[in-house]
């Protein structure tokens, strides 16, 4: 693995952050993602770490924050990451561990003892990255909604 380095988001750090939050939430416009972004930088309470490549370019990101209440988890605070991405051709090399690392560590000075996350069901990719990193499934579940009709 090439020498990456983590480290917090910066403003400079946007063009590239905003590609990789798209690839990652492709559902979502870049100007739904971007609205997020600065809120983000300014909240010392939303960690943003971001992958630096030897060529000053990022190859991931982690989202993180804390919640009062994880699913199985027994403490609150709990740290949460909230959005996590490595580039295709650098997983697999401990990327996404250091930036979990960094995360956890972020997460122990804020004084949590547990760190959760979440993923979708068909999301076997990530579910197989938490667990290689020692995070254990605690649950899951599944939502469900229904339109309601207006009675005028």
């Amino acid at each position: 693995m090439s020498n990456i380095v983590i480290r917090r988001a910066q403003l400079e750090d946007k063009s590239e952050w905003l590609r990789m939050r798209l690839a990652l939430w492709p559902d979502h416009t870049a100007e739904e993602l971007l609205a997020e972004m600065g809120a983000m930088l300014a909240d010392p309470l939303t960690p943003v770490f971001v992958a630096v490549r030897e060529n000053g370019k990022l190859g991931g990101f982690l989202e993180g924050g804390m919640r009062k209440y994880a699913e199985g988890c027994r403490s609150s605070p709990v740290g949460y990451i909230e959005g996590w991405f490595v580039d295709e051709y650098l997983r697999r090399q401990g990327v996404g561990r250091q930036l979990t690392q960094a995360m956890e560590a972020w997460a122990r000075e804020q004084g949590c003892a547990e760190m959760a996350s979440d993923t979708w069901l068909d999301n076997e990719i990530s579910t197989r990255a938490h667990l290689s990193l020692g995070y254990e499934e605690s649950e899951r579940l599944v939502h469900f909604r229904k339109s309601l009709q207006i009675v005028d």
